[in-house]
């Protein structure tokens, strides 16, 4: 399947500079509200491990590309625009914001760490992060909340069976959230609240909600502008706090990533994204040079500008995606002469006849058994996939 990741956050917090250095797309930057009107899609990347070296094989990708051993796999990211205070209410481009949001899988929000930036995106001083990040889940679980009050309406309103379940109706009036009747089932059982709607307070009903939230859609937070002193301070202090626990926080600085990429494209340094280090290897300016340092002393601080990182702690860490390579028992070639040319993401605890629909459903529908290549065992239809796994598929058809 093919994952999409949306990146958001209000305005001037970097979110642009983030998209464009994940995607090197020219969408337009700029310290004002609404630079992003429209949802813009990009082609981001994220590292795999290849599996071809181990097979003493130099692998030919389709789609996207393979670096000294590191394949980078392509991802869809979504630039979605609009985020103010009241988007649940259709405030802003609020109505635009929430549907584009709804078409993605995880979200990757970025934040100003360095306190630059108010609630509306204007500038000013020692503004709390945890207000933004807060913010965005208030945004998102209220508007989870009307969905669900509307759930909570019809199935009180006559238009269902007495032997309907409340969690049957939920899950179809949040189909769109791609969350299924069990699932409903098992969050109301975390919360507590009970079966039975009309014993629900607004206190009830608000926990649910943010318990569907959280499971369909899972955030990451992109710390951004961590090359700054006061986003370092805010760092320690808010990753601390086990308020925020239930969230993954990656340091960032998309303007080093996106710097980086460019002197790399122009010859001025060697940069791998996501890599720790860089070597300058063309001739520059003291001013050129000085500012590559100060980018340097930030990546051997955090380990890398933590872009890259955000996108992978989004697909692998929160929704537990899996990489697959569809390859051969007897080499991993296939007609045309292509090594490992693909690279599949699936969900978490798929199958091995997952993985054969997922390649075509002809050849899910005469699936006979996989072969895992490294040890040449057969698998068979309910195989749960590891990462990295490398099977040809044996089918009828």
């Amino acid at each position: 399947m093919s994952y999409r990741i949306g990146l958001v956050g209000k305005p001037s917090v970097g979110k642009s500079t983030f998209f464009n250095a994940a995607t090197m797309n020219d969408v337009p930057e700029g310290a004002y509200p609404f630079t992003t009107i429209d949802p813009s899609v990009g082609e981001a990347y994220v590292r795999v491990e290849c599996a071809a070296p181990e097979f003493d094989e130099t692998c030919t990708p389709n789609t996207g590309y393979c670096d000294d051993g590191v394949r980078f796999v392509p991802t869809k990211l979504v630039d979605v625009a609009g985020l103010i205070p009241g988007a649940h209410e259709g405030a802003g481009l609020g109505n635009q914001f929430l549907t584009d949001l709804n078409e993605t899988d995880v979200l990757v929000h970025v934040v100003d760490f360095s306190g630059k930036t108010d609630i509306e995106g204007e500038p000013t001083e020692d503004h709390d992060p945890r207000d933004d990040i807060d913010f965005l889940e208030t945004e998102l679980d209220q508007w989870y909340l009307d969905v669900l009050d509307k759930g909570i309406e019809r199935y009180r309103s006559g238009h269902v069976t007495e032997d309907d379940d409340i969690e049957e109706e939920l899950a179809e009036q949040m189909s769109a959230f791609r969350i299924i009747e069990d699932e409903i089932k098992r969050l109301i059982r975390r919360t507590d609240v009970g079966f039975d709607p009309d014993a629900w307070d607004d206190e009830d009903k608000i926990d649910l909600a943010r318990e569907i939230r959280k499971e369909t859609k899972p955030l990451v937070i992109a710390a951004n502008k961590m090359d700054m002193p006061e986003a370092q301070d805010n760092w320690d202090e808010i990753t601390d706090d086990p308020e925020y626990d239930h969230l993954t926080f990656v340091p960032a600085s998309a303007h080093a990533e996106k710097a980086l990429k460019s002197a790399d494209e122009g010859g001025v340094v060697d940069y791998r994204p996501g890599d720790g280090e860089f070597e300058i290897v063309g001739d520059i300016s003291e001013e050129q040079e000085a500012g590559l340092e100060q980018i340097r002393e930030f990546v051997d601080e955090y380990g890398s500008t933590g872009v890259q990182d955000a996108l992978e702690a989004a697909l692998f860490d929160v929704l537990g995606v899996t990489p697959v390579f569809p390859g051969g028992a007897n080499g991993l070639g296939n007609e045309r002469g292509e090594v490992l040319p693909d690279c599949y993401l699936l969900p978490p605890n798929s199958t091995a006849e997952d993985f054969a629909y997922s390649l075509h459903s002809d050849i899910g529908e005469g699936f006979l058994h996989a072969i895992d290549c490294r040890s040449n065992r057969q698998r068979g239809a309910g195989y749960e996939l590891d990462d990295r796994d490398v099977l040809e598929v044996v089918t009828t058809n």
